[in-house]
């Protein structure tokens, strides 16, 4: 005969990891701090002309769209000339007076493709990235990635 308390017990048990597994999946990770976006700003460098490396396109948000946070961060690279990206070369620096590397913060959300932080905590503000990558043959890219992000 079953122990009906046993089986109570593992179903709650069950339950609890399941419910604390979607808690985590649906919780936004933070991408730039309150602390980061009161720092100075940088001069934002212009950009290069045109170049051999890869691809790089702010897909969400839109550059100057006010969205509200969190927010989904979706960068696509495009591969030029059927060459890889190298995914060791991806690095995402948040310019201010003294730049922040974010390298770290998006790392799991790296794919062949691209950047796929579906939800994203950053501050109200207008904040300034810079995307860095490189090919597999050493080509490379950089883009300034603008997030505006209006109050919650």
């Amino acid at each position: 005969m079953e122990n009906p308390m046993k089986k109570t017990m593992v179903v709650a048990l069950f339950c609890g990891l399941t419910l604390a597994s979607l808690q985590s999946a649906v919780r936004a990770e933070v991408l730039i701090t309150a602390e980061e976006a009161k720092l100075p700003a940088a001069t934002v460098p212009p950009m290069r002309g045109i170049t051999r490396g890869p691809g790089i396109e702010q897909v969400s948000p839109p550059p100057d769209a006010g969205v509200s946070s969190p927010l989904a961060f979706k960068i696509k690279f495009e591969i030029r000339n059927k060459v890889e990206i190298d995914p060791r070369s991806v690095k995402l620096v948040y310019l201010k007076a003294q730049s922040i590397d974010l390298t770290e913060r998006i790392r799991k959300y790296l794919t062949p493709d691209g950047i796929e932080m579906t939800r994203a905590e950053v501050p109200p503000g207008v904040h300034v990235l810079r995307l860095d990558i490189a090919d597999k043959q050493g080509r490379t890219a950089s883009a300034i990635i603008r997030l505006t992000v209006t109050g919650q």
